[in-house]
């Protein structure tokens, strides 16, 4: 399948290096920590699984700390526009649900930590990021309190994970059907 000769010659502004290694670095460390996470609660209490837990605590801490600095990023720096051919070709449900679904996937780039975070304070487990730096508890140590976060914390991550796999379906759709060359936005391919 050949691409339109639109596609061929769209001029696509690129986001800027940061932002492109915020995106995927901050991609790879959910989708590691979502497959960690996933598989640490299917295993018996053992060494191993402690060790998963802690592992997964520290890529909580750094999605968190990584979202805050693509937050940061982007605030001061604007995302390139869509460029004006596909934005034509593009029905306002489709634009309302790009805008969407980023918010929520930034909004739940910080819910799913915080509430990982507060669930292991609840439960009475502090974090020490990578061995190293312990961090303070920021709720109390109550039973009640962390049966309360577990299943928010599993509920926006799921979210999270549902969002992340809309956002892929999208950018194939993109690259695959569309072939206007939308990915190299973000680093992929030739606009």
């Amino acid at each position: 399948m050949n691409a339109s000769p639109a596609a061929k010659t769209l001029p696509l502004g690129r986001y800027t290096a940061p932002a492109i290694a915020l995106h995927w670095l901050l991609a790879g460390a959910i989708l590691g920590s979502a497959a960690v996470g996933l598989y640490m609660t299917g295993l018996k209490f053992s060494p191993t699984q402690l060790k998963l837990y802690n592992w997964h605590k520290w890529a909580g801490i750094t999605i968190l700390a990584l979202s805050l600095l693509r937050l940061l990023w982007r605030l001061g720096h604007r995302p390139p526009p869509l460029p004006a051919a596909i934005a034509r070709r593009m029905p306002g449900w489709q634009q309302r649900a790009h805008h969407a679904t980023h918010g929520l996937m930034y909004l739940l780039f910080f819910l799913v930590p915080l509430t990982g975070w507060a669930y292991s304070s609840a439960k009475g487990f502090p974090i020490v990021w990578f061995g190293v730096l312990p961090l303070p508890d920021w709720v109390p140590v109550r039973e009640t309190l962390a049966a309360t976060l577990k299943p928010l914390h599993w509920i926006a991550a799921y979210s999270l994970l549902g969002l992340v796999a809309l956002h892929l379906g999208a950018a194939l759709k993109h690259q695959l059907i569309d072939r206007d060359g939308l990915l190299a936005r973000m680093g992929l391919g030739r606009g």
